[in-house]
């Protein structure tokens, strides 16, 4: 799906025909998401975006960053679990840094960084600041993600049967679990979900992890309710809302 605003599946002439549109970069993580969610959420849900948007706006999608900054304990499980891989802050913001200044060799100005893992955004923001100091007005570089533009009536709806977590309980819940139902129902193990006791609030961070402050799961809120009927009321509530940004972001 989605060939046509793929950069990957573009020739060079293809691809440098498109140098005025908007270049959308997807960034997500590898990282434990439960027994019922695959490693690869947070990189589907961001390249799920990008290319829906790609498409709203005449846009190109590069290839997805699927490696993001370590998560914390109490927002994705930390360190503790078997097939999270993690970046040093350092190199995913040289990452991204060393991705803007090839784009904008390329002749590209307006880029986009569709990001999905809550723990990148402060080195993708410092590499866009870096950027940004590099190039001055000739680049726009914008950052988002699927969760800040939902709107609020909406989380309503979608936590009907058990209360909202807030975004860093969040964790392969009900929202990532309704996202991957409704984009990817194939790598979902609906058979696993479990109504399991999420994680406790914690006032400070404390280092090395105490391995009982976080469920045996992974599963820091419950994902009990999910569905992809919640997935696609997401989707289509903030997809006009990411297409709005652009617009205001990127006018012309």
């Amino acid at each position: 799906m989605f060939e046509e605003v793929k950069m990957e599946r573009m020739t060079w002439r293809e691809f440098e025909t498109k140098k005025d549109r908007v270049l959308i970069l997807p960034v997500g993580a590898t990282e434990q998401h439960g027994p019922h969610l695959p490693l690869c959420v947070d990189a589907v849900l961001a390249e799920q975006f990008a290319c829906r948007l790609a498409q709203a706006v005449g846009g190109v999608v590069a290839p997805t960053l699927s490696y993001g900054y370590k998560s914390k304990p109490l927002s994705g499980g930390g360190p503790l679990f078997p097939g999270t891989i993690d970046l040093n802050g350092a190199t995913l913001q040289q990452l991204a840094s060393d991705l803007f200044d090839e784009f904008v060799r390329d002749g590209f100005t307006k880029i986009f960084i569709m990001n999905a893992h809550f723990e990148n955004d402060p080195f993708l923001i410092e590499a866009m600041d870096l950027c940004s100091a590099r190039y001055g007005d000739r680049v726009t570089l914008l950052l988002s993600n699927w969760w800040d533009p939902m709107p609020e009536e909406l989380i309503a709806r979608l936590f009907d049967e058990v209360p909202f977590p807030g975004w860093a309980f969040e964790h392969a819940a009900i929202t990532e679990t309704s996202l991957m139902l409704y984009f990817a129902p194939e790598l979902v193990r609906e058979e696993l979900i479990v109504d399991s006791k999420g994680a406790a609030p914690c006032p400070y961070f404390k280092y090395p992890i105490d391995k009982d402050a976080i469920p045996s799961t992974g599963v820091l809120a419950t994902a009990r309710s999910s569905s992809a009927e919640k997935g696609r009321l997401i989707v289509e509530a903030v997809l006009p809302r990411l297409v709005e940004i652009v617009g205001t972001a990127f006018p012309g």
